[in-house]
C-alpha cells in the first residue's frame, strides 16, 4: 500500500510525476461551480477537473458535445475561484481545437486567460497530435485523454469498453506513448480493460488517471455529483457512491414543503 511522501502545499503539474515516481496514488474529482470546489479542494483532492460533463451534468444533456467554450470558461472562473490547493484542469470542449491546430492554441489560450487554469484536457491521440504540440509550444500543460472519448461518442455508437481487441489496445499504447514524447504531463485512460492500463502505466513515466480502467493506474477520478450519489440513474461498474445525496436531498425538500404548508417554518428563533 502507498502512503503519501510529501505534503503538496499546492499542487503543480510537476507534483503529479512526483506522486508517480514515489508510488503515491493521485485523487482527481469533477467540479463545475465555486461551492463545489471549495469543499473538493478542502478535502484534499489532488486536482479538480472542470469537465466537459458539466454539459450532462449541470445542463442536462444528452452528450458532453453541446457545451460550448464560453461557458467552460465560465466554470472554470468559478472553480478557479474556490481552490486553494488543488490543480485545475480544464476539458477543451468539442468544436474547438479538433480540426485547426491554430484554432486550438486559440481555444487553450482563452482557458487560461480568462479563468486562470492551470492546464488543459484534450481527448485524442495522433489525430490531434499538431494541435497538442502547438499548445504545448505556447507553455500550456496538456493531460491527455485515450480509451473512451465521449466527445466522439457518434464515431463509437456506445459508451463500452474500449481497446478489448488487439488492434485497437496496440493503438492505445502507442497514442499514450506518443502523448508523453510530445510533452503531456499525464494521461486519462476512461473504459479500458484493467490489464491494458495496468500496462500503460508500467511503460509511461508520467502518471496515467484512470476512470473504469482498474487500480494498476497511478491515480483515480470520478464525476463528483456521482460519487455522492446526486445523479441515480447512472450505474456504471466502475462507479463507487460514497453517499446517497438524491435520497438525502430529496427528503431534505420535502420536510422543508412540510414545514412551509404547516407555518412551522420559519420558527419563533428563526425570524427578527
Amino acid at each position: 500500500m502507498s502512503t503519501a511522501k510529501k505534503d503538496y502545499k499546492r499542487v503543480t503539474v510537476k507534483s503529479l510525476v512526483e506522486m508517480k515516481s514515489y508510488g503515491e496514488k493521485i485523487s482527481m474529482l469533477t467540479a463545475y461551480d465555486y461551492t463545489m470546489a471549495k469543499i473538493v479542494d478542502g478535502a484534499g483532492v489532488d486536482v479538480i477537473l472542470v469537465g466537459d460533463s458539466a454539459s450532462n451534468v449541470m445542463a442536462g444533456h444528452e452528450t458532453t458535445l453541446p457545451i460550448t467554450l464560453d461557458q467552460m470558461i465560465y466554470h472554470a472562473s468559478s472553480v478557479i475561484r474556490a481552490i486553494e490547493r488543488a490543480l485545475i484542469v480544464v476539458d477543451i470542449p468539442f468544436g474547438s481545437y479538433q480540426s485547426d491546430p491554430k484554432e486550438a492554441l486559440r481555444s487553450a489560450i482563452r482557458i487560461m486567460k480568462e479563468s486562470g487554469a492551470h492546464a488543459v484536457k484534450m481527448e485524442g491521440g495522433k489525430e490531434i497530435k499538431e494541435s497538442i504540440k502547438r499548445i504545448l509550444n505556447a507553455g500550456i500543460p496538456v493531460m491527455g485523454h485515450l480509451g473512451l472519448t465521449p466527445q466522439s461518442i457518434y464515431k463509437f455508437g456506445t459508451y463500452t469498453v474500449r481497446a478489448k481487441e488487439e488492434q485497437e489496445a496496440e493503438k492505445l499504447i502507442d497514442d499514450a506513448l506518443m502523448l508523453q514524447r510530445i510533452g503531456c504531463f499525464a494521461v486519462v485512460l476512461e473504459k479500458v480493460p484493467a490489464q491494458l492500463a495496468k500496462k500503460v502505466a508500467e511503460k509511461l513515466t508520467i502518471p496515467i488517471i484512470g476512470i473504469g480502467a482498474g487500480n494498476g493506474v497511478d491515480g483515480q477520478v470520478l464525476v463528483t455529483h456521482d460519487m455522492l450519489g446526486m445523479t441515480h440513474e447512472f450505474n456504471p461498474r466502475f462507479l463507487r457512491r460514497y453517499l446517497d445525496l438524491y435520497s438525502e436531498m430529496t427528503d431534505a425538500f420535502k420536510q422543508y414543503v412540510t414545514d412551509v404548508k404547516a407555518v412551522d417554518f420559519p420558527n419563533e428563533n428563526e425570524q427578527y
